[in-house]
């Protein structure tokens, strides 16, 4: 056990400009062109969960987000991503029993399939953790640890895992002042200043989190200071208190900071750092935590609309999830949410982040003992089709590889010590029996990362649904 601790989205609307959150003291770690070596995780400056509310009177702005089905395919069947990742197979070694998931978001509404919901508090407005207008983090926290049932074919990746729910975005909710400045760095469109972020994080080590989701990400131009330090600093809490964060990607967005991507391919792991056209927080701290891309749930290739950079750790499926929306006894399947056109699918390195998270629970649960970085180093290890062979260079749409539930509770790997960066030591699994469809949509992710061009066109919002 750890030692005790002492010491957005705007109902799937296009056109909401992301406001501005707090800034962070000055002085955070500068990346961009004069940024050719990764950062690491560090001490920067003092962190606190408290106060438990936003930095700033807040004021919901917009209706509440609206669940809504694309159509386009059976929610009740086993989902995409889920037959990508050989989940089912998973279940029979692990169910995450035990572990606890803390979700930091828009906040989680229980209901029968998600009944084990703590609530962690409220750092948007004055209500708890268990209130969510923005239906995101429910989405999220259903694909980490959604209850099965005899009606379908879904559950969440670790079904048996614990959830803690601590509210600190919204696309719902702005400050209450009307002169706020927009230039400050936030998670996503709304309210979700790092400041929050950083105090969300000690609170889910506080609370004895196994594993922190941050499916949410704030960017900047590569020529720009993130002003993170206090984000910086509750990662360096959370990794010295043994919890593994796993931290989204990022998706482009024609509104707030995520607008341009990021090279293909640089000649060299520092030459991609300096060339870097959109930095991200905490994504950019792949080196310390699970920082995840998004794949095609179908074709295995990488997505179009994830953030690409050198700090990739792995990717998961992004495209086509499918999750649980619900009130008490009343839960139904979702995929899609409505949007001023229509249904709109759900999709995003948001999600992607949940299926990472459900399976470092899985690791958790099934190997008690492991470090937080000997986890992230048995699914970096056990990942396929990332970096070229005899490389320790991470591919930069999707890292070491998609996460391989089924190799990372299986393989056998050499106990080691806890790593530096559990990145520089790979090994390659004993392949677990696959489909002939999981086959090649994992051969496609290998193909494609290594010589696909991603076109940077405009997608709506930071984390895309």
């Amino acid at each position: 056990m750890r030692p005790a601790l002492s010491c957005r989205l705007a109902v799937a609307c296009a056109g909401a400009a992301a406001l501005a959150g707090t800034t962070v003291t000055p002085g955070a770690l500068l990346a961009g062109p004069a940024a050719a070596q990764p950062p690491r995780i560090t001490a920067l400056v003092p962190v606190s969960a408290q106060p438990i509310g936003p930095a700033e009177p807040t004021e919901r702005r917009t209706h509440c987000a609206r669940p809504a089905s694309s159509s386009t395919a059976d929610p009740a069947a086993l989902p995409p991503g889920h037959r990508l990742l050989n989940l089912p197979e998973a279940w029979r070694f692990s169910r995450g029993a035990g572990v606890r998931v803390a979700v930091i978001d828009t906040g989680v509404t229980p209901h029968a399939r998600l009944p084990r919901v703590r609530d962690g508090g409220d750092y948007v407005h004055t209500g708890d953790g268990l209130s969510d207008c923005d239906l995101h983090g429910t989405l999220v926290a259903g694909i980490i640890a959604g209850r099965p049932s005899s009606y379908d074919d879904f559950a969440g990746a670790a079904p048996e895992a614990e959830l803690i729910s601590i509210r600190q975005s919204s696309g719902a909710y702005a400050p209450a002042r009307a002169d706020r400045s927009n230039s400050a760095p936030s998670v996503g469109a709304g309210y979700g200043p790092l400041s929050t972020l950083a105090r969300a994080i000690v609170r889910a080590v506080e609370l004895d989190a196994d594993v922190i989701n941050i499916s949410q990400v704030a960017c900047v131009p590569g020529t720009s200071a993130l002003n993170d330090d206090a984000v910086v600093s509750a990662l360096d809490l959370a990794r010295r208190r043994d919890v593994v964060v796993v931290a989204a990607a990022g998706n482009l967005s024609q509104y707030g900071g995520c607008r341009t991507q990021n090279p293909v391919s640089s000649p060299s792991p520092a030459a991609a750092w300096r060339n870097a056209q959109t930095l991200a927080t905490p994504a950019r701290f792949g080196r310390d935590i699970l920082t995840v891309g998004a794949i095609d749930a179908g074709t295995g290739a990488p997505a179009e609309f994830s953030l690409r950079g050198p700090w990739l750790t792995v990717a998961a499926p992004g495209t086509a999830a499918v999750s649980l929306i619900g009130t008490g006894p009343r839960v139904r399947l979702v995929d899609a949410l409505e949007g001023d056109d229509g249904p709109r699918p759900l999709s995003g390195t948001s999600y992607s982040a949940a299926y990472a998270s459900g399976v470092a629970a899985l690791v958790r649960a099934r190997y008690p003992r492991l470090t937080a970085p000997q986890v992230i180093d048995r699914i970096v290890r056990t990942a396929r089709g990332g970096a070229a062979a005899g490389s320790d260079d991470p591919d930069t749409a999707v890292g070491f590889g998609v996460v391989d539930p089924v190799a990372a509770l299986t393989a056998q790997l050499p106990e080691t010590a806890d790593l530096p960066d559990p990145r520089t030591r790979r090994a390659v699994a004993a392949p677990s029996p696959e489909s002939p469809d999981r086959r090649a949509a994992l051969a496609v992710a290998a193909t494609a990362a290594l010589g696909a061009a991603v076109v940077a066109t405009a997608f709506a919002l930071t984390r895309r649904r």
